[in-house]
């Protein structure tokens, strides 16, 4: 089997993106999706003991403070195994592994991989329906953990919308103490093309909590643990369960705050990125 590998996968695309080589066509704007952009920083061995990973990738994690669609981003999935044999329900999984795939699913029978791009989010609405992410939904479940996302937020009379960086909130336990973390919903697809095999993820969104609002009327599903085992196993695929994960997470456990326009450029990844501006966490 010829599996594109981390860095096998990541070209260098015509405005500087990190991304899947091979995947070409129109990128949609940051603005139009929910989560367009998002931050990592933490290693593999804190995602191991925070997740309780039983393998992972050689290639180690580096930070990152703008993640992009068709960018590879580490995600955690059911061992492998588990998931072909279809598990068994209520027996939970074998065990978890970290692996790196390709922001923005490929459903298995698409001809051209740039439909990626346009399927960064999934709605939790339709994620049981909708043919590009119905048997991933039922099998190929996934958690993407992220140290924070960003979001964008219409200013009267300016023609760009102003970022805001939204991370847990500081002093409020979290699923995490080492590298504090939202762990988010995501669906996972295999896709097989002449260049190999792309392994690729989806978010999945649901409506904004209060927090959120004024920013997007969507937001990500982060889940909390006790919810990471039932999203993870394979063996379960009654929708009205897995759906009823899918809600909008407590705004007392998160904060948002307005960030300078850097990240607004897929190219520049850097710390400045969620600098705070004058007028702190909202």
């Amino acid at each position: 089997m010829t599996r594109v590998s981390y860095n096998q996968s990541l070209g260098r695309s015509r405005d500087g993106i990190p991304a899947l080589t091979g995947v070409r066509g129109p990128r949609p704007s940051y603005t139009d999706f929910v989560c367009g952009r998002y931050t990592h920083m933490f290693k593999w061995k804190q995602l191991h003991r925070l997740m309780e990973l039983l393998s992972w990738p050689d290639e180690e994690l580096t930070p990152r403070y703008n993640v992009a669609p068709t960018q590879m981003a580490p995600a955690v999935r059911a061992a492998i195994g588990d998931v072909w044999s279809g598990g068994r329900a209520g027996q939970g999984t074998s065990g978890r592994e970290g692996v790196l795939l390709c922001w923005g699913l490929i459903p298995s029978w698409s001809d051209d991989p740039a439909i990626g791009s346009r399927m960064i989010n999934a709605r939790a609405e339709s994620v049981d329906t909708k043919p590009a992410f119905r048997q991933a939904f039922r099998r190929r479940r996934c958690l993407v953990p992220i140290s924070g996302f960003y979001e964008w937020r219409k200013v009267e009379g300016a023609k760009r919308k102003q970022p805001f960086y939204i991370r847990p909130r500081p002093g409020v336990k979290t699923d995490g103490d080492e590298a504090p973390i939202f762990a988010l919903a995501g669906l996972w697809e295999r896709w097989r093309g002449e260049g190999g095999l792309v392994e690729s993820f989806t978010i999945v969104t649901t409506e904004a909590n209060d927090l959120l609002k004024p920013l997007h009327d969507r937001m990500p599903v982060i889940l909390p643990r006790e919810a990471w085992e039932l999203w993870l196993d394979p063996g379960v695929d009654d929708a009205a369960r897995l759906k009823g994960l899918l809600r909008p997470f407590d705004p007392g456990r998160m904060e948002a705050y307005p960030v300078g326009l850097a990240v607004n450029r897929p190219a520049h990844d850097a710390p400045d990125c969620i600098q705070p501006l004058s007028g702190g966490p909202a």
